[in-house]
């Protein structure tokens, strides 16, 4: 694809009515990325010593690098779709194809993950122990985002916004006057695994890596941005920036005033943190409301992404037609439905499963999420090294080094999802390949698709 086919469209045709601004864009990427994994985290990564802080910082680091990547593409690249759109260009339509793919199984498989957690807090105060009652309340907690994400963008702007401001507030407020309730007795050994500390160290960063799942979401509805040029770069640095001082900050303060041992068990680690500072059970009780509506909030951000990158993909011939079906308010009605459908079978599987059902499904989401991100950095460092590029010298240097960094990254959270969430979630990847032979038996086609002007 041509430079001049890629090129942001004329000022003023993205300043239509329904679109999102800046504002609310960052409030996507952190309603996104801050959903309901960060209020389990801590329990999550206390079972690995405090070296889970050492690998908090090393993903924040990486996920910086891959928001300074995705802002390079989108400004060069800004059609929806995301890292689908990165891959089909500078790869070709199969590569592009399975990104799009491997994001819609991250979509789907993650929403399951922040529903069992958002389950937890509303256990909070139910103390519900049945698990078939569990699974109810999680299948209520995916089908009204869905129902909200089926009304329409405007809508679903206005939501994320509310709730992402209601979730900021008590974030920092954990990060900031837990520091003055710390104490170092709390935090327990370097490494608390049997194994070394650098095992511990790719494990812990596997699950954090999690919590940043999200920082490509303005990328996926870019047609859906205004000015997106500008503002899918800016949306996603800032919106990881905003993050990371929230998730440092409320990891070391909880690490600090709720011993070691009780928060590995702990099932609402923010509530106990909260009771641990000022007494009593009011302050964590608000502290589960607070989770509670961030977990709806992202839940309904994911909803939205779980649709749209399907839809770009078969807008261009590389999902089935029937992801295009779109309802009279411009929702993508099929993808939410079957994406929440999809959703709702993890969720079963988490409760009536395994036992480690939920950590399972952490990791095999983590799979599913680097592959797009590594294959997104790779095409920024295609483009880079070719005669496509339009930067030079030092600014070469820096837009090289930062892609490196983010490849690395994403290489390293492949390795640190653990061998039996590779297997599991590359079994699903290869499941894309019949269907993506399938859409070209539709199409009438064999072998790639060529571009006008690819032949000269």
């Amino acid at each position: 694809m041509s430079e001049t086919t890629l090129a942001p469209p004329p000022v003023g045709t993205t300043a239509k009515t329904g679109k999102l601004g800046l504002p609310h864009a960052v409030a996507l990427v952190v309603g996104n990325i801050v959903g309901t994994g960060v209020f389990l985290l801590p329990a999550s990564l206390a079972k690995y010593g405090t070296v889970s802080l050492v690998a908090m910082a090393v993903v924040t680091l990486g996920a910086i690098a891959l928001a300074m990547v995705f802002g390079k593409l989108g400004a060069r690249i800004p059609a929806g779709g995301g890292p689908y759109a990165y891959a089909r260009d500078a790869f070709g339509e199969f590569p592009g194809f399975w990104n799009a793919w491997s994001f819609w199984l991250t979509a789907w498989i993650g929403n399951a993950a922040m529903a069992v957690v958002w389950v937890n807090y509303v256990n909070y105060f139910l103390h519900w122990e049945n698990p078939l009652a569990q699974a109810a309340l999680a299948l209520v907690a995916l089908w009204i985002p869905a129902l909200i994400n089926l009304t329409g963008v405007k809508n679903i702007g206005a939501f994320t916004m509310v709730t992402t401001v209601l979730k900021f507030i008590p974030l920092v407020f954990v990060g900031v006057v837990g520091l003055f309730f710390v104490k170092a007795g709390n935090f327990g050994p370097f490494n608390a695994t049997d194994g070394n500390w650098l095992g511990a160290l790719s494990m812990a960063g596997a699950l954090a890596l999690f919590i940043y799942s999200g920082v490509e979401s303005v990328t996926i509805i870019a047609d859906k941005i205004k000015n997106p040029a500008r503002n899918i770069g800016r949306a996603s640095f800032y919106g990881v920036l905003i993050c990371a001082a929230m998730y440092m900050l409320s990891t070391v303060a909880i690490f600090g005033t709720v011993p070691h041992d009780a928060l590995v068990n702990s099932t609402a680690p923010f509530a106990d943190a909260i009771n641990n500072m000022f007494g009593g059970s009011v302050g964590g009780g608000l502290m589960a409301v607070c989770a509670i509506v961030s977990g709806i909030g992202a839940i309904n951000g994911w909803t939205m992404l779980v649709a749209e990158m399907p839809l770009a993909a078969a807008k261009e011939g590389m999902f089935p037609k029937a992801f295009t079906r779109e309802s009279r308010r411009g929702a993508p009605w099929f993808g939410i439905v079957l994406g929440t459908a999809l959703t709702s079978l993890v969720v079963l599987y988490n409760y009536f499963g395994t036992s480690d059902g939920f950590e399972m499904i952490l990791l095999i989401a983590t799979f599913t999420t680097v592959i797009p991100y590594f294959f997104s950095a790779c095409s920024q460092l295609f483009w880079l090294v070719t005669g496509a590029r339009r930067v030079h010298g030092t600014k070469l240097g820096k837009d090289l080094t930062i892609t490196m960094l983010a490849m690395a990254f994403a290489f390293w959270m492949t390795y640190g999802a653990g061998m039996e969430a590779i297997f599991i979630g590359f079994l699903m990847m290869l499941v894309g390949v019949p269907v993506y032979i399938w859409v070209k038996a539709r199409r009438g086609e064999y072998g790639p698709t060529i571009n006008k002007g690819e032949l000269s």
